[in-house]
């Protein structure tokens, strides 16, 4: 079974069919329109056959920049079948290369702010919602995986996905090493760097918990131009020594 294509990837494909002038004019006047738009009134406003615009508008909604559904435009409800109409998705069209998340960032940190304990710091409430949020994702992964028992080298492999998924742009370095090519907060990690790579690092280590990877860890591993941290075989703990 393929795997779902990234954002970036989603994104470059949404751009690509909008490359075509027709259906740009198409996207326009449905945009425009802030209602649903049926074939035939997008075909009289671009000048085209009915055919024809079906066609774009099929191609649109391919691409996710439009969704369907059977209403009457006018809201009047009429006898037999509702006619086919488009609207505007909500999901909003970013390209970035190398891939930036500043709304997750974004996000974490209002999480932190609404959340922070009386005991907290600031930077600790957001390296808490980070590892959550991480603990979460890894959870939600594992209960549609199944996995089972995971060692480190199927471990590193299943989370390379999510980090390819996230803009991290892992790098299989050795078998039991995966390194983060890009940081996708970067620029804001070069202004805030404690805090943006603890995040970072807590939101891994959550992950790889929620995942119940254990034999991998987050560990930090700094890099000029790249993410702070990488993903390895986790090392055996040293037994406490008798007194």
């Amino acid at each position: 079974m393929s795997q779902p294509a990234s954002p970036a990837d989603a994104a470059l494909d949404s751009l690509s069919v909008l490359g075509e002038g027709t259906r740009r004019q198409i996207f326009a006047f449905i945009r425009r329109a802030r209602r649903p738009v049926t074939r035939e009134e997008t075909a009289a406003d671009v000048g085209i056959s009915r055919k024809l615009a079906a066609f774009h508008l099929d191609k649109l909604v391919d691409a996710g920049l439009l969704r369907t559904r059977y209403v009457s435009p006018t809201g009047l409800r009429k006898v037999g079948r509702q006619p086919k109409v488009y609207e505007p998705t909500d999901s909003p069209i970013q390209v970035s290369i190398p891939d930036r998340r500043h709304e997750l960032l974004a996000g974490l940190l209002v999480q932190a702010v609404l959340t922070e304990g009386d005991d907290e710091t600031a930077a600790g409430a957001a390296v808490r919602t980070a590892r959550q949020h991480g603990h979460e994702l890894g959870g939600q992964d594992r209960a549609r995986l199944r996995p089972g028992r995971i060692g480190a080298e199927r471990g590193l492999t299943l989370c390379e996905h999510m980090l390819d998924q996230h803009g991290f742009e892992p790098a299989r370095e050795a078998s039991d090493r995966v390194r983060l090519r890009n940081c996708p907060f970067h620029p804001l990690a070069a202004q805030a760097p404690d805090l943006v790579c603890g995040m970072n690092h807590a939101f891994l280590t959550g992950y790889l918990q929620g995942l119940q990877a254990t034999a991998v860890q987050a560990v930090l591993a700094p890099r000029a131009g790249e993410c702070c941290v990488q993903l390895q075989h986790a090392q055996p703990q040293d037994p406490p020594k008798a007194d």
